[in-house]
């Protein structure tokens, strides 16, 4: 018997950013936390430049415009 196996492509659906850390939402209801370190700009961008986001690609990725920083999910996934 085989399984079928269904890729699905990881969608942001929501962002926010705290003192040390980027959360990402997922469409499939995973959460994603990584230190704000790991992105320079959005660690020296103030509260008001980091709430200034935007998806792209429908939820692939997401960017700041006032600090020029694009982040895909999938990067976020990766393991490292």
């Amino acid at each position: 018997m085989s399984t079928l196996s269904i890729s699905v492509e990881p969608l942001a659906v929501n962002v926010t950013c705290t003192e040390d850390r980027l959360q990402i939402v997922l469409a499939d209801g995973r959460e994603v936390a990584v230190p704000l370190v790991w992105f320079p700009r959005l660690e020296n961008a103030t509260p008001e430049q980091r709430e200034g986001w935007r998806l792209i690609g429908g939820g692939i990725g997401i960017h700041w415009e006032d600090v020029d920083e694009d982040i895909s999910v999938k990067s976020l996934l990766a393991i490292k």
